[in-house]
């Protein structure tokens, strides 16, 4: 499938930058940080398995393992959950990359063999005591209150967890916090989990997948509250999109999505260690 790299609606995800532009008419557009929501909208007119290799963009985006601008893999599977999804990744990456069978762990396990605390009942509090144990340096206290949880989680991965990962084989990252689903389904449970999975090789995230949330009303909550966040960090608002949700309305079918980054494959099938390596005009050169 091939799917606008322009569109009037984008993503509300707080940990994501939309490029927005201005089209002749003053009518505002955004160039898509992924083919999420169109490949969605297809999926529910019922186009089947499909996949798709594009530009996608990214404000705020620079340094060794990103660019603004970037190349993804990004397909969708009726019939498949999350476990499926990931063989299937598995085996592209040892075609790619020619890497052996990967490990499996939940976001859960690999929290308490790094950090030694469960993520998902930890407290903000708790977690920000462990980072200063564990000596990381802050440019900025993140905070206390609950809802600096996520983003004291998302430094202990980066900074513990990730390091811990296998090297010789793909580690898939799965079962992450419920706060963190984005636009996965999330399974009841004690605790509930999000149906989503990260892919690490050699030391590099290189693909993020979901189980997909089919719930129109569950995704305007969750637009909603990423709003909220959204203005409480003084960052743009934006709106949710009206046509995603009418495409869940109309009906998604069980399915599992995922978007692989090509440039960060393709560098470590060259053995760079940069993404500037392979590319002929990252946007220092653009």
């Amino acid at each position: 499938m091939e799917t606008p790299a322009l569109s009037s609606a984008t993503v509300t995800d707080v940990h994501l930058g939309s490029i927005a532009c201005t089209l002749g008419s003053r009518r505002r557009a955004f160039l898509q940080t992924s083919p999420e929501f169109h490949m969605k909208r297809l999926l529910a007119a019922g186009s089947g398995p499909i996949y798709q290799l594009c530009r996608a963009f990214r404000d705020g985006e620079s340094g060794p393992l990103h660019n603004p601008e970037f190349t993804l893999l990004e397909w969708y599977r009726p019939g498949f959950d999350h476990h499926a999804l990931m063989g299937e990744v598995e085996e592209l990456l040892g075609m790619l990359l020619g890497t052996a069978a990967g490990r499996r762990v939940t976001y859960r396990d690999a929290f308490l063999e790094a950090c030694g605390l469960d993520p998902h009942r930890a407290t903000a509090a708790e977690l920000r005591h462990r980072v200063r144990e564990l000596g990381l340096e802050l440019s900025a206290d993140l905070g206390s209150g609950e809802e600096a949880r996520d983003d004291w989680l998302a430094l202990l991965l980066t900074h513990a967890v990730e390091p811990t990962l296998s090297r010789e084989a793909p580690t898939f990252l799965y079962d992450f916090p419920a706060t963190q689903a984005a636009l996965a389904r999330v399974r009841p449970g004690s605790p509930p989990v999000a149906e989503r999975f990260e892919v690490y090789c050699r030391g590099v995230e290189i693909a993020n997948g979901y189980r997909e949330l089919r719930d129109p009303e569950e995704q305007r909550s969750r637009f909603e509250a990423d709003s909220l966040r959204r203005r409480r960090r003084g960052l743009p608002d934006v709106a949710p999109d009206e046509r995603l949700l009418a495409a869940l309305e109309s009906g998604l079918p069980e399915c599992a999505g995922v978007a692989l980054g090509v440039d960060r494959v393709v560098m470590l099938a060259a053995g760079a260690t940069r993404i500037d390596a392979v590319t002929a005009f990252p946007i220092h050169r653009a």
